[in-house]
């Protein structure tokens, strides 16, 4: 997919050099990882080809990255198959400047490129701030639900 742009970013595609700032976004999203499990866990996406990771570029001539989203594609039997935000975050000191519907812009045109009719996010209670982005974006709350999880080793 070609960059996208508007009047203060550039989005692309997240690159081997951008894994830092993957590291450092995520958390700031509240999931703290080291560069090189970053680095594992990117390489691994781009492996298996599993969606994409887009970055959001400062246009400010500094070019620093200000933000990603990670896009994936849902197969399941209980509903038809469409594309999943797996994960938004934006630099805390650029929030509110349209970097994050750049991104949602930008996992939104791969989803149609992939032939899927609807996008799907989900996001923690707590997070309001994102959800009034979501609703402004177009997305309807469908469902409340808890989440849990299992350590398996």
């Amino acid at each position: 997919m070609a960059a996208a742009t508007d009047a203060t970013f550039v989005v692309r595609a997240a690159e081997e050099g951008d894994v830092e700032a993957l590291a450092s976004l995520s958390a700031q999203l509240g999931y703290p990882v080291a560069i090189g499990e970053m680095r594992e866990r990117r390489a691994r996406v781009r492996a298996a080809r599993f969606g994409e990771i887009f970055i959001a570029v400062a246009r400010d001539g500094a070019q620093a990255v200000v933000g990603w989203t990670h896009v994936v594609p849902r197969l399941q039997l209980e509903e038809a198959a469409h594309a999943e935000l797996a994960g938004l975050v934006v630099d805390e000191r650029m929030r509110g400047a349209g970097a994050g519907k750049a991104l949602l812009a930008a996992a939104e045109d791969w989803a149609r490129a992939q032939g899927f009719a609807f996008m799907r996010v989900r996001s923690n209670v707590l997070r309001t701030r994102a959800h009034r982005f979501y609703e402004r974006e177009g997305y309807v709350r469908i469902k409340s639900q808890a989440v849990f999880r299992k350590a398996l080793f």
